[in-house]
């Protein structure tokens, strides 16, 4: 990750230097975790920044709103304009970007209503976010003795601020055990997801990956490799799946924003398979990567294009 201080980001309709962005401590948010937000890349693809599914992504940041009763004060549009002209501002084409809508300064407790909704967007260069190696090498993980929100507790479904207090306790543990990521499992112990990533298990030439029900963020890199295994001729299930079928798999991988796709070569120091990145890993892989790069035509229809 590189900062560029240099930079702009985007609050609340004006452009503020990167170092004045800045906001109250006693803002709602700091005390009681109160954001929703989103994570979006950029990618060069033939020499233009080339936004994936931009569309989506800005519909989930108001989808996640909605159940926290956050509403945004600017429209979908006006946010898929903002994030463009962001990434435009600071001269950028391949990136992450951060919008996040806020409760600010005004009145402390647990009732939000009396502080108000702000929104910023921010973006800047971020590379692999499990390493370079990892994409083809693959990563090693552990399970989590932390489980992932019990249904009606937390909504998975929202992208909160206040759910990845949850998603750190898992991290934590990850690098305290010298594991690059961890898998949380639900409630009732079956798989959920990493501290920031869905997962995806192949077994038989069929794929699997946890469905909504197991508690996980309806991830949109994840819809995205369902459509691209699928158009690959393969079987895509959703379901609740057992912590065993992990150690079982001829293939696993995570999918996510920063995660993209990356193969994952043991789980709690079993060996995957070979221990290597899989062939039908590597096909999606590099499917995914063809799209956002420009190097395939764009059939999906995922990219946004900035002249």
């Amino acid at each position: 990750m590189t900062w560029d201080e240099t930079g702009k980001i985007w609050m609340d309709g004006e452009f503020i230097d990167w170092k004045e962005a800045n906001i109250h401590v006693l803002s709602h948010v700091v005390h009681y975790g109160s954001s929703i937000f989103e994570g979006i890349r950029s990618y060069e693809s033939n020499g233009k920044a080339a936004v994936f599914r931009l569309k989506e992504h800005v519909k989930r940041l108001f989808e996640s709103g909605k159940i926290y009763k956050m509403e945004i004060p600017y429209s979908k549009s006006e946010i898929f304009e903002a994030i463009k002209e962001t990434i435009a501002i600071n001269n950028l084409k391949e990136c992450y970007i951060r919008p996040i809508s806020y409760r600010g300064y005004g009145k402390l407790g647990v009732n939000p209503l009396h502080s108000p909704v702000k929104t910023a967007i921010a973006v800047w260069t971020w590379g692999k976010y499990l390493g370079e190696d990892g994409l083809e090498k693959g990563v090693d993980v552990g399970v989590s003795s932390w489980r992932r929100m019990a249904p009606n507790t937390l909504p998975s479904m929202s992208k909160a601020g206040a759910n990845y207090m949850n998603a750190q306790l898992a991290k934590l543990e990850a690098i305290e055990n010298n594991y690059d990521e961890g898998i949380m499992l639900d409630s009732e112990g079956y798989l959920s997801e990493g501290s920031g990533e869905n997962i995806f298990i192949i077994k038989d030439d069929e794929i699997y990956t946890p469905s909504i029900s197991s508690a996980i963020l309806k991830g949109i890199t994840r819809d995205s490799v369902i459509n691209l295994a699928t158009d690959l001729g393969y079987t895509v299930k959703e379901d609740k799946i057992p912590r065993e079928m992990l150690y079982l798999a001829d293939e696993l991988f995570f999918t996510g924003t920063a995660a993209e796709v990356t193969p994952i070569r043991s789980v709690d120091g079993i060996k995957i398979a070979t221990g290597k990145r899989g062939p039908i890993t590597e096909k999606i892989q590099n499917e995914f990567f063809n799209i956002v790069e420009g190097k395939s035509e764009d059939k999906f229809n995922w990219l946004t294009f900035l002249d």
